[in-house]
């Protein structure tokens, strides 16, 4: 058993798969020889050389275009998009080609891929280099999205994500890397399409994804104090969504609060509100209550950015309150 930082995390879970299947490439803006701008990807290139971690130019559609070719012809790469703002420059490449190929073919053509990139705000990084995007992916069929929040969870999750046969888009938050976590020795798989329950309690189901779930956990322990027992789970994959966790939940609890770092507008927890309205109503004692980033773009002061992004007190506050009413 180590304790690994995220960061170090995301270089062994591609390194496992690099070691376990020769098929496996890494490809992206500074991933060798720099060893990531986040250094996510280091040592990989002194291990498997430069045939198999490539650097590129700074072109987000060459980079993806790249690596759709080598999925679709026998390879299964790991491709790096540096921030997830920039999703923005190759959203056509994601959107009308990675995610309907395998479709548009009958499943003639599969395209085992995964597009990793640092996610999230916190870092003072500004509106265009900070946002959270999983609300963006989650929209467009044919994509799988994964967040781990802590080491052993990107290991495993890196795994899946890796051996799918449908383009994977996996991010990486930001705020996270320097965290530490213990991750055992040997190869880790994990499973996409699986929540975790990382707190049990009985009074309020809280949902966090990425950065926000350490925040809730320390809400709830908090709360705990106060009276509230909140059952805390990290979604981890929004698609595919762990449905059943999440409603068997609500089921045991009758309240739910998701905590989003997405703008309000169209987040993850809307989608899972709606699931949780039609399938599980008669279990609800309450609305159901989103605690998320206003709809603006995020600033770079640190005082405003602070106040935009939940906070553990500001999600106490809020659970709080609604359990009071």
């Amino acid at each position: 058993m180590a304790q690994l930082t995220y960061r170090d995390a995301v270089a062994r879970g591609i390194a496992q798969e690099m070691e376990r299947d020769d098929r496996v490439v890494l490809i992206g803006e500074d991933v060798a020889g720099a060893g990531g701008v986040f250094k996510t990807t280091a040592g990989l290139l002194e291990r498997f050389g430069p045939k198999r971690v490539i650097d590129t130019p700074i072109a987000e559609q060459a980079i993806l275009g790249a690596a759709m070719g080598a999925a679709m012809t026998g390879l299964r790469p790991v491709a790096e998009i540096m921030f997830s703002d920039f999703f923005a420059v190759c959203w056509d490449l994601v959107v009308n080609q990675m995610a309907k190929a395998r479709y548009m073919t009958n499943g003639q053509v599969t395209l085992p891929l995964v597009i990793k990139s640092g996610n999230g705000g916190g870092l003072r990084f500004g509106a265009q280099h900070s946002q959270s995007i999983e609300n963006w992916a989650m929209a467009v069929p044919g994509l799988k999205v994964v967040t781990p929040s802590t080491p052993l969870d990107v290991v495993g999750l890196m795994a899946a994500a890796v051996r799918c046969d449908d383009p994977v888009l996996f991010f990486e938050h930001k705020g996270l890397y320097s965290s530490k976590g213990e991750v055992p020795d040997g190869p880790i798989e994990d499973e996409l399409g699986t929540a975790k329950i990382l707190r049990p309690g009985a009074d309020a189901t809280v949902l966090a994804l990425g950065l926000m779930v350490p925040r809730a956990l320390a809400a709830a322990e908090e709360l705990a104090g106060r009276g509230i027992d909140c059952e805390v789970i990290d979604v981890r994959s929004l698609v595919p969504l762990d449905t059943k966790a999440i409603l068997e939940s609500v089921g045991r609890t009758g309240r739910l609060f998701t905590v989003e770092e997405n703008p309000r507008l169209l987040g993850w927890g809307a989608e899972i509100a709606s699931i949780v309205s039609e399938e599980a109503f008669w279990d609800l004692d309450g609305p159901v209550v989103r605690i998320t980033t206003p709809h603006i773009p995020l600033p770079s002061a640190d005082s405003l950015e602070d106040l935009m992004l939940p906070s553990a007190e500001r999600i106490q506050t809020e659970v709080e309150k609604a359990m009071q009413a």
